[in-house]
């Protein structure tokens, strides 16, 4: 469970127990041990920190100028919309607090305390556990492929190295490519590192210490990037495909919703859903359905639009345009649907990859030639598994009215199997284009020139502590430090 017991009280229990080992020490002179250290910190205590502060992070977070999810991605994609403060995400506009906020946090509250738990945990570390530095790796690789894939080019290979025997206080930056490249590999080491035999892992939130889920997690996320890179890296990206999918004993990947990566909340603060801080607890109703995503699924008469909205007063699921300037918009909050309960409940489980996902990816894959599979099975059994996911059934003429899969379609139910996860759903319309959004209303006011935010801008912070590497970071990105750069990955 998220608050298996919530991490604020794992670092207090851990600081206590350093303390009372000082307390019972009579020669306090031989005490090497500095309880206000980070690094004196267990994996135990540091791995629930570090994948609660992440994934919260990565979901909503409670905070204004925090929500990159709920406050721009989800808005970008035209899955929610705002009935208020347009500026705030839904015209194209962001708040250079927002970029910079994220990018901290990210790197510090995330990324900081797994890279301790790697080096902690290997071989030549204080505690050597292969297991705690196998999940490290997958979860140092999942924060780096939100990062590169919002702002481009990076510190990678130098990043986190502030408080090393030979400390990096202006980390360059590293191209994209050889971002993906050293995160695929990190995912193959995590992977042969992952040993269901090996030492028991405690204080995982995410997994209850189930080694063989890390696993295949590991795989499928490296399957995710692997797909992500494949029109620029074609043959790297088969043979990975083909590696892991020619082999299911040594590459073990999400077989069924029970593998899912997410989070689970609880009613209980601060490990309840981000969402449900921000839209009951502090009473925001600024988030509507969009209406190209209502307009779809209705067509379609896919019932997932039940669980992602609730009825209007005429008991309808419907939306309103993005991009509607507050005037506007406002008078829509009689008719659009608000975003589902299922969605705001205090234990509402905050999503990192699904069996529903994978399988999408790999129809895309097959229909691109990049595997051998089924492309046609792959696409029913990963809308199966959406509606699964919601302990819904696919209603019996829904396939038939998808018709035969192609790209476009498998990238639309992607988008729609997306919900809720937004940086995802962004980074796949920006690579692929898909799904295409009906024309603006003539009554919306988009920024960045109405085109589609293509990353985000590095945060000022980074011109005035690491100007050369930064600067150096928009060559390797090709173009200038705004929000109409295309990164590396676009098809």
């Amino acid at each position: 469970m998220k608050n298996l017991t919530s991490y604020k009280t794992l670092w207090a229990l851990a600081l206590a127990s350093l303390l009372t080992i000082s307390s019972c020490t009579d020669s306090f002179d031989a005490m090497n041990t500095n309880p206000n250290s980070p690094t004196a910190i267990g994996a135990q205590y540091l791995l629930p920190t570090g994948i609660e502060s992440a994934v919260d992070r990565y979901w909503g977070h409670r905070t204004r100028f925090e929500r990159i999810n709920i406050d721009a991605a989800e808005l970008y994609v035209q899955h929610f919309t705002r009935n208020i403060y347009s500026n705030e995400g839904d015209n194209y506009e962001v708040s250079p607090a927002l970029v910079a906020n994220n990018w901290k946090g990210f790197f510090n509250d995330g990324l900081l305390n797994f890279q301790r738990i790697i080096i902690q945990s290997a071989p030549n570390g204080k505690s050597p556990n292969a297991n705690y530095e196998g999940v490290g790796l997958v979860m140092r690789t999942w924060v780096f492929s939100l990062l590169t894939d919002m702002y481009g080019a990076i510190p990678y290979s130098e990043a986190l190295a502030g408080t090393s025997d030979s400390p990096i206080y202006t980390p360059k930056y590293d191209a994209m490519e050889q971002v993906y490249a050293g995160m695929l590999n990190d995912l193959k080491l995590a992977n042969e590192k992952l040993s269901v035999t090996g030492p028991a892992i405690a204080g995982d939130i995410l997994y209850g210490g189930d080694i063989l889920k890390w696993k295949k997690f590991a795989n499928s996320l490296r399957l995710r990037l692997a797909n992500r890179q494949a029109a620029k890296k074609s043959a790297e990206s088969r043979a990975i495909m083909a590696e892991i999918l020619s082999d299911a004993a040594k590459y073990p990947i999400f077989t069924s919703n029970a593998d899912n990566a997410t989070l689970k909340c609880t009613t209980v603060l601060p490990s309840n859903n981000e969402w449900n801080q921000v839209m009951v607890q502090d009473g925001r109703t600024d988030w509507n359905i969009s209406s190209t995503l209502a307009d779809k699924m209705n067509a379609l008469g896919d019932t997932r639009i039940t669980v992602f909205a609730n009825p209007n007063k005429d008991g309808k699921y419907q939306g309103h345009p993005n991009g509607l300037p507050d005037a506007v918009a406002t008078a829509y909050l009689a008719t659009s649907s608000t975003i589902g309960n299922y969605f705001v409940k205090a234990d509402a489980p905050e999503v990192i990859m699904t069996f529903a996902e994978l399988n999408l990816i790999l129809a895309e894959a097959a229909l691109d030639g990049d595997i051998s599979g089924d492309a046609q099975g792959y696409f029913e059994k990963g809308i199966a598994a959406s509606f699964n996911q919601y302990g819904l059934t696919v209603p019996a003429d829904f396939m038939t009215k998808l018709g035969t899969p192609t790209k476009q379609k498998v990238l639309e139910q992607k988008w729609v199997a997306l919900f809720g996860q937004g940086i995802e759903a962004w980074t796949e319309k920006r690579r692929t284009g898909f799904p295409v959004f009906p024309a603006a209303d003539s009554r919306a006011i988009f920024v960045n020139d109405g085109v589609l935010p293509t990353r985000f801008a590095y945060p000022n912070s980074e011109y005035s502590l690491n100007e050369v590497s930064v600067k150096a970071a928009e060559t390797l990105n090709g173009g200038p430090n705004d929000m109409k750069t295309k990164l590396w990955w676009v098809e």
